[in-house]
């Protein structure tokens, strides 16, 4: 299916829904939400190189008074910043006597052990051994070349973001009871939007949808509305594509905040206590705007980032459900798809 033109940017980013269509009353999604397109490309995303990078966490988190602490395929570790600044990773359970270094603080860009004092600078010492980590601006990653078993790259695949000076990032981490793959599945499900989400999105149709390998952007191109308020909406048209394994990217490709994104990348975390598996949602949403106004949202940008935060986990409250509920059936032998 060929995406329409798109239409240029309007002259203000607000538009007014003449005729609103009631929820229960818009067009069904379900026949183009087909079970083996979503399946193919998701095939098709797990088959992308990770490089054995996962994202942990946002680079604020990442602090020089106390490590962040995380958890990749039930591996303990904690990421800090030297006295220069330096992000350093590596395993979060003491060499020592295994104290957990989570609960550790880091003085003068040197992680000291709270049980027996022993001090990591961030080198190889006592057993204890660093982890490659790459700050990328936004997010903090680590590579765990165990766990991936993938070639490993020097750096993650990071999409191109909106220059940070001009924009405003948030990130946003939660956790459910499934597997990445129920994460991506779920992002690679464009159609279920307006359905799902009605206090957020209006007007979704997909207009275009992932082609085969090689013959073109392998993404599903959709136009939505974003609520702002009564009837009053942002349209812009997005495409989500999946640059890695557990990782999709939404970009906004015409209206309002040209070139914003929000990448969405899922982390295992391990199982729980009942032996079922968790997965870290780690979004971060990059937005920017052309508009003079936009100058205002950047210069109250904590308030702005606690507001994309919630909105995010609004979402993923919702999605989540949906992510272990596919877990769910899946584990069961039950799922339609």
């Amino acid at each position: 299916m060929k995406p329409r033109r798109p239409a240029g940017r309007a002259r203000h980013a607000l538009s007014l829904r003449r005729r609103p269509v009631r929820w229960d009353k818009q067009q069904p999604t379900w026949r183009q939400a087909r079970p083996a397109l979503i399946a193919e490309a998701l095939k098709r995303a797990q088959a992308r190189p990770s490089g054995n990078w996962y994202a942990v966490g946002a680079s604020r988190e990442v602090r020089a008074d106390r490590p962040l602490s995380a958890t990749v395929a039930g591996q303990e570790l904690v990421v800090w910043r030297t006295a220069d600044g330096r992000p350093v990773a590596g395993p979060g359970i003491c060499p020592h006597l295994g104290a957990p270094l989570a609960d550790s603080p880091v003085r003068c860009g040197t992680l000291v052990c709270h049980w027996h004092g022993l001090a990591l600078d961030g080198g190889p010492f006592a057993g204890w051994e660093p982890l490659p980590v790459h700050d990328d601006g936004v997010l903090v990653w680590v590579r765990l070349d165990q766990v991936g078993g993938e070639p490993p790259t020097p750096a993650p695949v990071v999409p191109p973001r909106p220059q940070l000076s001009r924009s405003v990032a948030a990130v946003y981490t939660g956790v459910g009871i499934c597997e990445p793959e129920d994460v991506v599945a779920n992002r690679l499900d464009p159609w279920h939007g307006a359905w799902f989400h009605p206090y957020s999105f209006v007007d979704l149709t997909v207009v275009g949808t992932p082609v085969a390998e090689g013959a073109g952007e392998d993404g599903f191109t959709v136009d939505v509305s974003f609520k702002v308020a009564g009837r009053f909406v942002v349209p812009v048209r997005a495409v989500f594509t999946t640059p890695g394994p557990r990782t999709v990217l939404m970009r906004i490709t015409e209206g309002e905040g040209r070139g914003s994104v929000v990448e969405t990348h899922a982390t295992p975390l391990g199982p729980d206590e009942l032996g079922r598996p968790r997965t870290a949602v780690v979004e971060a949403v990059v937005a920017s705007s052309a508009r003079p106004g936009f100058a205002a949202a950047r210069a109250a940008a904590p308030v702005v980032r606690r507001l994309m935060r919630a909105g995010a986990a609004r979402l993923w409250r919702d999605d989540l459900a949906y992510a272990e509920r596919r877990w769910l059936l899946r584990s069961t032998g039950r799922f339609p798809g």
